[in-house]
């Protein structure tokens, strides 16, 4: 009999590739056809309606890229805010 092991789901590659895969299809898919959408309404030419259906599926992927680095490597670090001086700020005023 085989052994089964339950993964911690913060080390399951194969649901977080799943959940990757699975938004990037549809962030590009309904962002190409929010595209196709404007470019129909916006646009005569053909050229700018596949232009404005390139656009919308860049911002599909880019938006599903970012999601997905997240995903993977956790969320990202926040900088400290960097100190004003008292001196600085009452000089300006």
């Amino acid at each position: 009999m085989a052994d089964t092991q339950i993964i911690p789901p913060q080390h399951d590659l194969d649901a977080k590739w799943d959940a990757c895969l699975d938004l990037t299809v549809r962030r590009f898919v309904y962002s190409s056809s929010a595209g196709a959408f404007a470019g129909l309404l916006f646009f005569r030419s053909p050229v700018t309606r596949w232009a404005s259906i390139a656009f919308g599926a860049g911002v599909g992927i880019g938006s599903a890229y970012a999601e997905c680095s997240r995903l993977f490597d956790g969320p990202p670090t926040k900088l400290p805010l960097p100190k004003v001086s008292e001196t600085v700020a009452q000089g300006s005023e």
